[in-house]
């Protein structure tokens, strides 16, 4: 095994770039992460709340949703097993896929509303406001 000296120790050769700080960093982790969690997209208009999630591969019955005081998590999970069977062998090959995503209402958002679809790899979710903390819309007040 070659070694390489590397701030006054010795390392495997190649190892280097393992202990790096920057191999442990937020950015790492965040492209590692980046492919494990759906893309999140979130709107707010002064009615709703919407969230939609790109998660493609998933049918309706994978998801789970769950309020729990005011926090709201999404998740998923798929299973699958393909098996092949051929005269002189088997294959067999398995699938797993999850994803769980939690996020914070506002006390402002009606909580027996909450609507979710899926439709083409998209879960949309529709979180309607409460009548009373609806923005209402700009208005000037005249000093008199």
């Amino acid at each position: 095994m070659t070694l390489l000296k590397s701030n006054g120790n010795l390392i495997p050769f190649g190892m280097d770039n393992f202990f790096a700080d920057d191999f442990f960093n937020n950015q790492w982790l965040e492209k590692k992460l980046k492919h494990t969690l759906p893309a999140v997209n979130i709107k707010e208009n002064k009615n709703e709340f919407k969230i939609e999630f790109a998660s493609p591969g998933f049918t309706k019955k994978d998801f789970k949703i769950d309020l729990d005081q005011d926090v709201l998590t999404v998740s998923a999970e798929k299973d699958k097993e393909v098996i092949e069977e051929k005269e002189d062998y088997t294959r067999k090959e398995f699938s797993y896929n999850s994803f769980s995503r939690s996020f914070t209402l506002p006390k402002t958002v009606n909580a027996e509303k909450i609507d979710a679809k899926y439709n083409d790899g998209i879960l949309k979710l529709s979180i309607p406001k409460k009548e009373s903390t609806k923005l209402l819309p700009k208005k000037e007040i005249k000093v008199v």
